[in-house]
């Protein structure tokens, strides 16, 4: 099973039988059968008739809409949560919980905190010539970690979490060169290529955790790290939070490499975007590391439904 990447401006979506169709201008240009799809990503204007989003969810092909300048705007098609109720009950009696919330919130601090230091580990070992300021950023990272092997308030387990964030941030920025005019995480709108990049694949990356989640029977909207916000998925946001790290690994590759280049990118309203030959040559390599985190994330989920039924008995 696949992802489809829809990205053309002027086309359209239908759908024969048990096929999609894509057209643009009146034309066929593709027909993808159903059976060979588990979601598609559409960015940017696209027709698309309501009977083959419905299709779509009644096939239990996921549907992650992203619109408006700089990906602002998101949205996500599932199928309807049929999975045992019980699983949604134990959440909402977790989220209520102070123990068991910040237990579950610790957890997922561990495992982010842990894939940044290893981020910048590797980083060291391709870098020698940063060894400084990425070897300062581990050691800045080991306490904190430390911090949480013990039981921590919210409020704290938050502040360790900011504190990580500024030391791998300023590290994370060494990687490029000053000419991308990337200093740090920005967004809304990002306003470098690096920013641009990480904004596009942190997207993504939530709309595959809500499938996960969906699909698993959870509440997408009750976190645990991050709290219960208007028009927020919480707990996709929490479980997001350990892929990170490597997305920041797999943005360095594509600019060491000289995959994406700052010719890729324009300047346009305010913030930065990533042109049309810059985004083919994204989707076609986020895929492969797409993979490997929605298999993450389903065993990440159904190891989190375990935990939330055990707490219950």
């Amino acid at each position: 099973m696949g992802t489809l990447y829809l990205d053309r401006k002027q086309s359209e979506l239908r759908h024969r039988g048990d096929c999609l169709l894509l057209y643009a201008n009146g034309v066929c240009l593709q027909r993808i059968p159903l059976r060979l799809l588990e979601r598609v990503v559409i960015y940017g204007e696209l027709t698309l008739h309501s009977s083959t989003l419905g299709l779509l969810a009644e096939a239990g092909i996921g549907v992650s809409l992203i619109n408006g300048r700089f990906g602002r705007r998101h949205a996500q098609l599932a199928d309807g949560v049929k999975n045992d109720a019980r699983r949604r009950l134990a959440q909402y009696r977790a989220v209520t919980d102070p123990r068991q919330k910040a237990d579950i919130a610790r957890c997922i601090l561990q495992r982010k905190l842990q894939a940044q230091q290893r981020m910048l580990q590797r980083a060291a070992q391709r870098r020698p010539d940063l060894r400084h300021p990425l070897r300062k950023a581990i050691g800045e990272l080991a306490p904190l970690r430390e911090r949480l092997t013990d039981p921590q308030p919210l409020t704290t387990q938050r502040g360790i979490e900011g504190a990580a964030a500024a030391a791998y941030f300023r590290a994370y920025g060494t990687l490029f060169p000053a000419g991308l005019g990337f200093t740090g995480r920005k967004r809304r709108p990002p306003p470098d290529p690096v920013n641009a990049c990480l904004s596009l694949a942190y997207t993504i990356t939530h709309g595959n955790a809500l499938q996960a989640l969906q699909g698993a029977g959870l509440d997408p909207a009750l976190g645990f790290l991050h709290e219960i916000d208007f028009g927020r998925d919480s707990l996709a946001a929490d479980i997001v939070e350990p892929l990170r790290a490597p997305i920041d690994a797999w943005v360095w590759g594509l600019f060491r490499q000289r995959l994406l280049r700052a010719d890729h990118f324009k300047q346009k309203h305010g913030g930065c975007l990533l042109g049309k030959e810059g985004r083919k040559t994204f989707y076609w390599h986020f895929e492969y590391l797409a993979q490997g985190h929605r298999r993450w994330l389903r065993r990440f989920v159904y190891a989190l439904v375990g935990r939330l039924m055990q707490e219950t008995r």
